[in-house]
């Protein structure tokens, strides 16, 4: 075991897999090159290089329930051994991956799965099983195959752009005049949930869908008629929607039930009421108001009951952002001229800066595995998107300064 910045890394030793059903093809070194990039992309799991292997690069045809090996594996400093192969394709002609993961140390089996998977999505689901590796090592899967959406400029408008973890592959996921502001993902990735300000019309929110279950296009259109809907936000299971309107000139917080169409108010103030977060699991709803006389972040439960502040150093905080593990609260805090990147835990006992620059960095969205944190950033003059370490370590640039690159919304695992 190594510890690089202070960190508990383990070294794992990637065997190549053998094609069976097509050995000439280069699915092998398309999947190795995928596995390596997913493996890699979480700090706490190293690739042993391939000179210190003392056993051999590439991996039996056919895995066994025990080994041997362990001694030159642990000698070559491999704390775990990732084996596979690449199977017949099934019946429908999707690619079969058979994968074991071993702990080298005593030398037992942790891991063991067989994938079948469409050979057109080889990276994709390459980086899935990355993910699920890192997992059976580390004990907290991976996050190399999820995705990050965004607001950028650059196609001339305001539209929602998709890329993946490390920045590559960018996509756009909205097209059109009107400007997009706010996105948030619906449950498993479907979807993509938006806030649109389109000509004539108040703001409603819109979906952009990936999935034959999510209908795109326009949301509630029942629901709150003839009122702004600024900002909404699923719940994590999906059952219901946190909703940023506003009622006789107040901006308000709503809580509407998928099944049953129920919406409740939440919020009944003069102030503002905006930015709303839910946490992974549990009952509260965080989000931001100025009744104490400035934005501050506000927990309640989520029926609207027992608001308290959180929130007290600082007199402009704002954008909650809550951790998959439910302990703490990302959030910017004006510094001077500029936002900076803070947590607090969830009972407001710990609050400190992660992210401090002399340009702005606003908006943070968690990774779904809670080990990095993306977030807007103007540092180098127009906004591009960053991503930190929860520990405020391995600060990486994802966009390039094409237009304005702002509110980062970290994808769910998909489904």
């Amino acid at each position: 075991t190594i510890t690089p910045g202070g960190r508990t890394a383990f070294n794992v030793a990637l065997q190549q897999f053998p094609d069976l059903d097509r050995p000439a093809a280069p699915r092998t070194q398309q999947l190795d090159a995928a596995l390596r990039r997913g493996i890699a992309y979480t700090y706490d799991t190293l690739l042993l290089p391939d000179a210190a292997f003392l056993g051999p690069r590439q991996s039996r045809p056919e895995l066994a329930t025990t080994r041997d090996d362990c001694p030159e594996w642990r000698a070559g400093g491999a704390d775990a051994l990732v084996e596979g192969v690449i199977g017949r394709d099934d019946a429908s002609g999707r690619m079969v991956v058979e994968i074991a993961v071993w702990e080298v140390a005593r030398c037992g089996r942790v891991f063991h799965e067989t994938y079948a998977r469409r050979a057109a999505a080889l990276e994709r689901s390459a980086l899935q099983m990355a993910d699920d590796i890192v997992g059976a090592i580390t004990g907290l899967r991976g996050a190399s195959a999820t995705e990050i959406a965004f607001v950028s400029t650059r196609s001339g408008h305001r539209e929602i752009v998709v890329m993946d973890a490390d920045g590559s592959n960018l996509r756009a996921a909205t097209r059109g005049n009107s400007v997009k502001a706010f996105p948030t993902w619906l449950p498993g990735a479907e979807g993509i949930l938006y806030t649109a300000y389109v000509t004539t019309e108040p703001a409603d929110l819109f979906v952009s869908s990936r999935s034959p279950r999510v209908r795109a296009g326009r949301l509630l259109s029942g629901v709150l008629p003839n009122a702004p809907k600024y900002r909404g936000v699923f719940s994590p299971s999906g059952e219901s929607l946190a909703i940023v309107s506003s009622i006789d000139g107040a901006t308000e917080l709503f809580r509407l039930e998928r099944s049953s169409k129920s919406l409740r108010r939440l919020t009944h103030s003069p102030s503002i009421a905006v930015a709303p977060a839910c946490p992974p699991h549990g009952t509260k709803i965080a989000s931001v108001s100025d009744r104490s006389g400035s934005p501050q972040i506000f927990v309640m439960n989520d029926d609207g009951t027992d608001k308290r502040r959180l929130t007290y150093q600082g007199s402009y905080n704002t954008a909650p952002a809550w951790s998959p593990d439910g302990r703490w609260i990302a959030y910017q805090s004006r510094i001077g001229a500029q936002f900076d990147i803070w947590l607090i835990d969830v009972e407001g006992a710990v609050n400190f800066p992660l992210v401090q620059h002399p340009r702005s960095d606003e908006t943070p969205s968690w990774s779904p595995d809670g080990r990095r944190i993306a977030f807007s950033s103007t540092r180098r003059g127009r906004a591009d998107v960053y991503t930190v370490d929860r520990s405020g370590e391995r600060l990486e640039r994802l966009t390039e300064a094409m237009g304005d690159n702002t509110h980062p919304a970290w994808g769910p695992y998909a489904r």
